[in-house]
């Protein structure tokens, strides 16, 4: 573990917000019994300006299923959750990207949604539909992202032990401004047919998932930021964003720097992943990396995420996909959401039940007889959620 002493010894460190730990992987001798050591989870420590409401020994909790697949998803965790009595209190939210027809319905439930974040502080969500035919319909995950400042998508991409994939050795972080970019919604029609759209960069905010970004390298023994971007096209907008990652690392100068343009991020991503260890990006090109990344490992199924600001945290799959195709057939992963869940356990202090959750589930899926359809087997959700349930009892 980083003490505080240790982590100040970076020139200019001071992570005002959050301290970040993330434990160490795990050897590939992997079984349900390891230690805690074995999980790469993320934790942090709470400070004054962060503070999760505890009523009679609960947490409240906000939970926005989401679209698609978010019911299932979300009643396996509240199951497993509930099990190991974990000391949290859902104040669910059904808000919905899907068009029900009632006029105001879907922006009066977003709106309750926020109000419900605000008062809690903290959040576990899945992913809301956004329509693309629909002009004017903006996506309310980024509405809620920018409403709340929250600034910081986090995605961990992961081998899980016991799941064979492609490649390999996999263990990387892509940390994504998630309140400018291309997802800033500012676009016009100037003239029928022409049409502009604005991506916005600033100094401020390219300063401010820089400095999370190494604070966050730092603090969990990571040695190396590669900033992705587009500078050669670009030069004002990514310029400004490349100089200004490059202006922070300064700062930490135990921790190795380098860039990369994104077509060759994308390239590299899926010839040699090993390569990279945190990635820190505008908002557009995380999106399209943490699906790549996703990929290497396994699918969105299967990678936990959140999303930090100042005052409020939201869990969440780190690849936000909806699954409409598969809403209902109880064919559903809940890895991603129930590890994410562990992660917000694990931002509560809730270490014992955090632990015994990931454990199972990573004992579940290395076990191999439970895998859902998107894993190579025939579960369904329920029998997936049943089998970690009953790898609990033995834990």
């Amino acid at each position: 573990m980083l003490s505080r002493s240790s982590a100040r010894t970076a020139q200019g460190y001071q992570l005002t917000f959050f301290f970040f730990l993330l434990t160490a992987p795990c050897a590939s001798s992997f079984s349900p019994t390891s230690p805690p050591e074995c999980f790469a989870l993320l934790r942090y420590r709470r400070n004054r300006y962060f503070q999760a409401h505890q009523f009679g020994g609960k947490y409240t909790v906000t939970l926005i299923p989401g679209d698609g697949i978010g019911a299932e998803v979300a009643e396996s965790v509240k199951t497993i959750f509930k099990a190991d009595s974990v000391p949290i209190d859902w104040e669910q939210v059904d808000a919905s990207g899907v068009d029900s027809g009632a006029p105001g319905s879907a922006e009066a439930m977003f709106r309750e949604s926020i109000a419900s974040l605000k008062r809690n502080k903290l959040g576990l969500k899945g992913i809301l539909h956004t329509p693309i035919s629909r002009s004017g319909h903006q996506s309310f995950n980024v509405a809620l992202r920018q409403e709340l400042d929250i600034y910081a998508s986090v995605c961990l991409i992961k081998n899980i032990p016991g799941y064979e994939t492609r490649h390999k050795g996999v263990d990387l972080v892509i940390i994504r401004e998630n309140t400018e970019g291309e997802y800033s919604g500012l676009e016009h029609q100037s003239v029928p047919g022409v049409v502009e759209s604005l991506k916005i960069i600033t100094r401020l905010k390219s300063e401010r998932i820089a400095k999370f970004a190494f604070a966050f390298a730092l603090a969990n023994n990571r040695k190396k930021v590669t900033c992705i971007h587009k500078a050669n096209i670009m030069k004002l907008a990514d310029g400004l964003f490349r100089r200004t990652v490059q202006s922070v690392a300064a700062d930490y100068p135990t921790i190795e720097v380098n860039d990369m343009i994104v077509d060759n991020a994308s390239m590299q991503a899926v010839s040699k992943p090993q390569q990279f260890d945190v990635m820190v990006m505008p908002n557009l090109y995380g999106g399209i990396l943490s699906n790549i990344g996703a990929a290497l490992v396994g699918g969105p199924g299967i990678v936990p995420g959140c999303n930090m600001g100042r005052d409020v945290a939201v869990f969440e799959p780190g690849c936000r996909h909806v699954g409409l195709d598969i809403k209902g057939k109880d064919q559903a992963n809940p890895t991603a959401l129930l590890l994410s869940g562990t992660m917000l356990l694990r931002h509560l202090g809730l270490d014992d039940h955090a632990n015994r959750i990931s454990r199972a589930v990573y004992g579940v899926i290395a076990d191999g007889k439970y895998r859902t359809r998107d894993m190579g087997g025939d579960a369904t959700t329920h029998e997936f959620t049943r089998a970690i349930l009953d790898k609990m009892d033995t834990l």
